[in-house]
């Protein structure tokens, strides 16, 4: 017979053998496994968090609070002098405060590279006596005449950009734009039947500069600038384009936000179609819904 020690150690010594290979060859935890083959479950993928940095397209419709700062002058087409430079909001009567709408489209092609497209428009027109005599392309107006005057500005622009940084929060672009500027000039004095009608396209190139940074889930911040000065032949000009907003993500796919866009263009031209200059300034708030997915 045994004694009840010797037993005892026996009977341990047996559990651990019996126990040993189970625990050794121990199934994954349930939730590894699928619960119907057994086969190991993929990876669980990380939540992507609806933002600006993981759009792959959206629609901005903006309502654009400007104030317009304008300087004009059209040269005579045929003898080549010079016109009489003017300030049109002070000289020729035109709106100094434009309240309109703008839209934008942005595209992300792969993952750092994002393609945005707007298009700017400013059409004013007013009737306004003149305080100073007005040498507008090849009329001259006189002092008193009541000039009515008609200033239309189009801008439509691409931008590409390419991501030279890109993390979870923050993006940071460099690329190119190009810019296709119409404008167009009519300014007439009726009770002596004078009329006189300019117009000129340009295509401009920019650097631009992009970035963004999300805040939380919900807030992000948006900053972004273009700006080139060049002189080719006849033709001088320069294009400055900044723009600064913050973002609220109300829904997965729809934004709400708040911010403030200057726009500056010179252009000046000797010869062609419209010879003259032309100064644009451009600056105000703007109120904006996003559209994305």
């Amino acid at each position: 017979m045994f004694r009840s020690g010797s037993g005892l150690v026996l009977a341990v010594a047996i559990l651990t053998t019996c126990a040993a290979p189970a625990f050794a060859q121990r199934d994954p935890p349930p939730a590894e496994r699928d619960k119907y083959s057994g086969a190991p479950l993929p990876p669980k993928k990380t939540r992507v968090i609806p933002s600006p940095l993981t759009d792959r397209f959206a629609i901005r419709g903006t309502f654009f609070g400007s104030s317009v700062n304008t300087t004009l002058r059209v040269d005579n087409s045929t003898t080549a002098l010079s016109g009489t430079t003017v300030n049109a909001e002070h000289d020729l009567g035109l709106k100094s405060r434009v309240n309109q709408g703008r839209v934008e489209m942005y595209i992300r092609m792969r993952e750092r590279n994002r393609l945005r497209v707007d298009f700017f428009e400013s059409d004013r027109s007013a009737s306004h006596r003149l305080d100073v005599p007005i040498n507008f392309a090849d009329q001259s107006f006189r002092l008193g005449d009541v000039a009515a005057t008609t200033l239309d500005f189009r801008m439509f622009g691409l931008t590409y950009t390419y991501s030279v940084l890109k993390t979870q929060r923050f993006e940071l672009g460099t690329g190119l734009g190009i810019d296709l500027i119409q404008g167009d000039a009519r300014g007439e004095v009726p009770a002596r039947r004078l009329s006189q009608e300019v117009s000129g396209v340009a295509p401009f190139p920019t650097l631009a500069l992009d970035g963004t940074w999300r805040i939380s889930r919900r807030f992000a911040f948006v900053a972004r600038g273009q700006y080139l000065r060049d002189t080719v032949s006849n033709f001088s000009g320069s294009l400055a384009d900044y723009h600064a907003d913050f973002q609220y993500r109300w829904r997965p796919n729809f934004a709400i936000g708040l911010g403030y866009t200057r726009l500056r263009a010179f252009l000046e031209v000797r010869g062609g179609s419209f010879p003259g200059l032309v100064s644009l300034d451009v600056h105000g708030p703007e109120a904006f819904f996003r559209v994305s997915y």
